[in-house]
């Protein structure tokens, strides 16, 4: 429609919409050509739809009439002309006064105008930035990120840990800093906890696509990072140059340091193949204090191959099938079984949490560990201050000082 008229009407009593349009149509009929009657002219889409707004006061109706028009000016005049002529609405006398002829496209026009001044006012303030808002983004950009506390243990970590898919686990509060320094802003660390792994850093990695183990060039960084490896989900593994640690490398090395990563499999791979080079050399292997004797329940025993010694001692175990079963399915859990005299199940455990349960049990309760991980000085240590008679692990580590009371075995000398 190019054009709307408005209209003012006044009703003598109370009437309703649908009367004061049919005063319209009925009052109008016949008064012009028939190509200007008003039904026609709506029929063909030259008058649109009308719309009449009522209010009652006082015993009256007052209201207004819009009347919207395809027509040319001419003709729109004249139909505003005539809708005047109405002097009744039902029984009651009424009056119609048009109140302005608008112009749709003009209105539309100056909306547009309107609407184009925010536009280039939004436009010019986009492209032409406040010069100390420019500043201020550059300075910000040479400013290293702040350090955050996370999670119940307030841990050193980078703003980004949250957002970012990757993760990269360091040792302490010294080597996340380093990292923010050179932009690193999704490390978290650990706090040198050589015996487990905090519970916050544990879940966080779970949630991860990627997760490095980025750790010190030292004995100190491998404790670490076997402790992480048994617990915690880690995809990769970074090292610092040999000697040195992540807190005083400059960018560079850390760059290099974590483009050389090596998956976990691989990580894990290269250290199997160490410790199986160190135990074949023989000038390494000292010669064993006894020759344990395996059978399996309800089966003939069978003799170990002694090693050479002075006057071995051999000792007989049986362990039940149930048992070796038990074991078979414990490889890859990183679990630990605890068994009594009797082969008894007293508790199962992970690895991780094995050495505090072994000192809070009552010595003698315990005669025979199982376990999916690596037998240390300390594990050693526990199980013989309180009387483990047996300890099987998927490997022996660097124990220094072993017990004679405690039979030291990996699940690879009963399962092969």
């Amino acid at each position: 429609m190019k054009y709307m008229i408005r209209a003012k009407v006044e009703v003598d009593g109370i009437v309703d919409k649908n009367d004061v349009i049919g005063a319209l149509f009925g009052q109008t009929e016949g008064l012009l050509s028939p190509e200007l009657d008003l039904r026609e002219l709506q029929d063909k889409g030259r008058i649109g739809r009308i719309q009449v707004d009522l209010k009652p006061s006082n015993g009256k109706i007052r209201g207004e009439i819009k009347i919207p028009s395809n027509l040319d000016r001419a003709e729109t005049a004249l139909i505003a002309a005539l809708i005047e002529t109405i002097d009744k609405v039902g029984p009651y006398g009424a009056k119609i006064q048009v109140v302005k002829i608008v112009d749709l496209r003009v209105e539309k026009l100056k909306k547009a105008v309107e609407r184009a001044k925010e536009l280039l006012k939004a436009w010019q303030a986009s492209e032409m930035p406040d010069i100390k808002d420019l500043l201020r983004e550059i300075e910000s950009a040479l400013k290293p990120a702040e350090i955050i506390e996370y999670g119940p243990e307030k841990l050193p970590a980078g703003s980004d840990i949250e957002k970012s898919d990757e993760l990269i686990i360091v040792e302490g509060r010294a080597d996340v800093l380093n990292l923010l320094r050179y932009g690193y802003n999704n490390a978290i660390a650990v706090e040198g906890a050589k015996e487990s792994i905090p519970e916050s850093v544990r879940q966080l990695a779970a949630k991860k696509r990627k997760v490095i183990a980025f750790v010190d060039g030292d004995h100190g960084g491998e404790l670490i990072l076997r402790t992480l490896l048994n617990s915690t989900k880690v995809d990769f593994v970074a090292r610092a140059p040999p000697g040195k640690e992540v807190e005083d490398l400059v960018g560079r090395e850390i760059e290099q340091a974590l483009a050389a990563a090596v998956p976990v499999e691989q990580y894990k791979a290269e250290i199997e193949r160490k410790i199986e080079k160190k135990v074949a050399e023989p000038s390494k292997i000292e010669a064993p204090k006894e020759i344990v004797e395996i059978r399996a329940q309800a089966q003939p025993a069978t003799e170990g191959v002694a090693q050479p010694s002075p006057q071995p001692t051999t000792v007989t175990i049986d362990i039940p099938e149930n048992v070796l079963k038990e074991m078979s399915e414990l490889r890859g859990t990183l679990e630990a079984i605890l068994y009594d005299e009797n082969w008894n199940q007293i508790g199962r455990v992970p690895v991780r949490d094995l050495y505090s349960n072994l000192e809070k049990i009552e010595p003698g309760k315990v005669k025979a560990v199982i376990f999916d991980g690596i037998v240390t000085q300390r594990i050693m240590d526990i199980s013989s201050e309180k009387g483990v008679k047996l300890l099987i692990a998927a490997r022996i580590g660097n124990v220094a000082k072993r017990s004679d009371g405690v039979t030291l075995l990996t699940m690879g000398d009963l399962l092969s």
